[in-house]
């Protein structure tokens, strides 16, 4: 059961990756097409049309929150601490992180993206609960 928190773990990695490229994508062609002058970017992000920034911004939301999940299952993993609790709670993470960032670079709406952000917030935090009396517990 342990080596199953690697595998919404490959899914979040996968997700960040996917923004990370596509993002460069849109950069890239942003630049060529002439949309932006790279003397319009250099120093800020302003420039950018608005679905390069949203993307942009899914992309730098991924260096946040997501740390506390990749060392919640590393260490679950090290310390042989995972069962279907926190497997379920992992993968329902992943789950809003998914949506999260589906509206981050659709729709980008505020109240359905908030919902999304604090609700994986929250179970994020219930991870790090079931973890933390996994290891007092032991």
């Amino acid at each position: 059961m342990t080596d199953a928190l690697i595998y919404p773990l490959l899914v979040q990695v996968a997700l960040t990756f996917a923004l990370l490229f596509a993002n460069a994508l849109m950069r890239t062609g942003a630049v060529a097409s002439g949309k932006v002058k790279p003397s319009d970017i250099v120093l800020g992000q302003r420039a950018w049309p608005k679905q390069v920034q949203q993307v942009s911004n899914a992309f730098q939301n991924q260096m946040e929150t997501p740390t506390l999940f990749f060392v919640g299952v590393i260490l679950a993993i090290m310390l042989q601490l995972s069962g279907p609790v926190l497997l379920a709670l992992a993968w329902i993470w992943v789950a809003l992180r998914l949506l999260h960032a589906f509206i981050h670079c659709t729709s980008n709406n505020l109240r359905l993206r908030f919902y999304a952000f604090a609700a994986g917030v929250f179970v994020l935090l219930g991870f790090w609960a079931v973890l933390a009396i996994g290891v007092f517990t032991r």
